[in-house]
């Protein structure tokens, strides 16, 4: 097993990208070791058995069946879900390339064990049942294989492009995992049929419904060094917003999404804000990032960062999600973040956390790896139960007690897979490959942009990271190798949550403020020399800028890197979270309790339970009226929002109304 260099994205040596993912990133303890743990051991094992179940296994056996005994599906109607063909979605196929992708990072990272032994039969039985349904042209699809219809003829909802882009990604896994070539030739050859469909001239000059493939194409390019993958993922990204897409109703949709759902309103270089559904948004825009790092497109970087900057400033939530709208799945207007209806889809989390890394990798600048880590820790953790085999596919900021939520599995309540099943094994891809996501090394030195225990490095400088984050703010780096002699940098982000910090080397007090995010120390590093940051990680409340109405006088806990919650189950007596406001003059006190949760930090506060005539009654009152007598403080509990919903259902606020909001002087 290869466990250098083993990640998802890796830049070429000609790319205009001031940051490479480190060589060498081990995570070896703490909090993000025990959630990978979980994915390993839980998660993935669990994956085969639900792709079983749900049929995406058998329609890879059956198109297999069909390429060796050749003929049509009996009672396939063309168009609609196949006899042949398991499962209500003509996607399906890529979960199971997630899942393929997820266990070749996982055994990237730990080659070794009984574990692995197992992970990799899995890995290798699945790679067989994918290269055996492939057809002689390279084309793959098992929906259209099993006779859902023409290939290539569905492009708004056929997702045939995305499945492609996904099993490209996992080839580029596996082969960096194993060394092997079998999957990746697959992927070549699907790569090439699609380069010889696809572009002006030729069979079709059209995009695909979901953005997926350009990042792929980009990566596989990465592997292969073969330039026709980068030109045509530059012809889709270019391609697409000049309306190529039908967006009339079909397939099930009594309704027009309209060309803004997938992002076929406007060419990427001319775009001014995110728009349509979250993840195909930030997917193609992740690709375009990808295009920029390896071309060096001027006008292409540009376009991202002014994207991405929209979608920061103007459309993500406190947790780092995004995406206002269940319909559609859509990103809303700027500063429309209703807490209530947030959809929040957790592949929309994802999709920002590759964004956002990618512009980290191609920009070396702090604020990236800042929204990485807020929606690391919170929105894309939410999605993954604690106990590693339920899901949320939505993740609201604030879940009413009583709450009446539309029937199906996209509810806010944990579910052990889903009909349209793209969370799970997308949570398990990125857990595996997190390691990739920690440091990077470049021209000016070893950076290290999350915090997590264990070994990184690479270019000469090697360093042990130890702490308790996201517990505890100490984070203690130890240089173990430096092999070169001429100075280096080492680079600790300073979160944009922190105010306060002190910086040491070898216990002498580094002077020195940190720069656009960044503390530098330069230096001829020895083995045994010791950095160590402490950044000041008190309670916090935080509020809303006056243009987030939904949230309008109201407060958020935070501390260190956690947006925190209120769930009825901690509360004294059952107390329903919609019934009390914060008291904000109040202190808020942090208690470490290990028992709970897994073992979790709670907050503290204290708050007014609403009087009677303001819980139940009409709820408004003439500007200035005399205020309902305040009732006696009631002690609140908040705990880290990434765990909601793992214990009874009730209610749950992140967003708390202020006893005593800011009035107008």
């Amino acid at each position: 097993m290869n466990t250098v260099l083993a990640g998802p994205v890796r830049p070429t040596p000609g790319a205009v990208s001031p940051s490479r993912p480190a060589a060498l990133a081990r995570v070896e303890g703490g909090f993000w070791a025990e959630r990978r743990r979980t994915n390993a051991e839980v998660s993935l094992a669990d994956g085969p058995k639900r792709l079983e179940a749900a049929g995406n296994l058998a329609n890879f056996r059956a198109a297999a069946l069909l390429r060796t005994e050749g003929g049509a599906v009996p009672g396939a109607v063309p168009g609609a879900v196949s006899a042949g063909f398991a499962g209500d979605f003509q996607f399906q196929d890529s979960d199971v390339y997630k899942w393929l992708e997820a266990a070749c990072w996982q055994l990237a990272d730990s080659p070794d064990g009984e574990l692995a032994a197992e992970l990799s039969a899995q890995v290798e039985a699945v790679v067989g049942l994918v290269t055996a349904a492939q057809r002689e042209d390279g084309y793959l699809q098992t929906y259209y294989q099993l006779g859902g219809g023409e290939p290539w003829t569905e492009l708004g909802w056929g997702h045939e492009l995305y499945c492609a882009g996904h099993l490209m990604q996992a080839a580029v896994a596996h082969h960096r995992a194993t060394g092997s070539d079998r999957l990746l030739e697959a992927a070549r050859r699907l790569a090439d049929h699609i380069d010889s469909v696809f572009g002006p001239g030729k069979q079709v000059d059209a995009v695909c419904g979901h953005p997926e493939v350009e990042t792929a194409l980009v990566e596989l390019y990465r592997t292969t060094s073969e330039r026709r993958y980068l030109d045509l993922a530059r012809h889709f990204i270019d391609r697409r917003g000049h309306g190529t897409l039908s967006s009339g109703a079909d397939r099930g949709h009594d309704r027009d999404p309209g060309p803004e759902f997938w992002q076929d309103h406007t060419p990427v270089r001319e775009a001014t804000e995110v728009a349509g559904h979250a993840v195909r948004q930030l997917y193609l825009l992740a690709g375009a990032a990808d295009l920029a790092a390896e071309t060096g497109d001027p006008e292409l970087r540009a376009a991202v960062e002014r994207l991405w900057l929209d979608m920061a400033t103007t459309k993500t939530y406190l947790t780092g999600a995004v995406g206002s709208r269940h319909d559609w799945e859509a990103f809303g207007d700027a500063h429309e973040l209703p807490a209530d209806r947030a959809y929040a889809e957790t592949c929309a989390a994802i999709a920002s956390i590759h964004f956002s890394w990618r512009m980290a990798l191609l920009t070396g600048e702090a604020r990236y790896s800042d929204l990485v880590e807020r929606t690391l820790f919170n929105g894309f953790l939410a999605g993954a139960g604690l106990d590693g085999h339920t899901w949320l596919y939505v993740n609201p900021l604030h879940r009413r007690s009583r709450s009446h939520e539309r029937p199906g599995d996209q509810t806010a309540h944990r579910t052990p897979w889903f009909r349209c099943a793209c969370c799970p094994p997308n949570v398990m891809r990125l857990l595996a490959s997190l390691p990739h996501y920690i440091a990077t090394t470049g021209d000016d030195g070893l950076h290290l942009h999350q915090y997590a225990t264990g070994v990184y490095g690479g270019d000469g400088l090697t360093v042990r990271v130890t702490t308790d984050y996201p517990w505890d703010g100490t984070v203690t780096v130890a240089v173990e190798e430096a092999t070169v002699t001429v100075p280096k940098a080492l680079a600790l982000r300073v979160p944009a949550w922190c105010t306060r910090y002190t910086l040491t080397l070898n216990g002498a007090v580094v002077e020195g403020r940190a720069e656009s995010g960044w503390l530098r120390l330069t230096r001829s590093f020895v083995r045994g020399d010791t950095v160590r940051l402490e950044l000041a990680m008190p309670a916090r409340l935080t509020v809303a800028g006056p243009r987030v109405d939904a949230v309008r006088g109201c407060a958020a806990i935070e501390r260190g890197p956690l947006v925190y919650c209120l769930e009825q189950t901690d509360q004294r007596g059952g107390l329903d979270p919609d019934d009390v406001v914060l008291d904000a003059g109040e202190p808020l006190t942090v208690v470490r309790q290990p028992g709970l949760l897994g073992g979790v930090s709670t907050v503290r506060g204290v708050g007014r339970l609403l009087a009677a005539d303001e819980r139940a009654g009409w709820p408004y009152q003439t500007l200035g009226a005399q205020a309902p007598q305040a009732t006696a403080g009631v002690e609140l509990t908040a705990v880290p929002y990434y765990a909601w919903a793992n214990r009874e259902a009730g209610g749950m606020r992140v967003w708390l109304p202020l006893a005593a909001p800011l009035r107008l002087p």
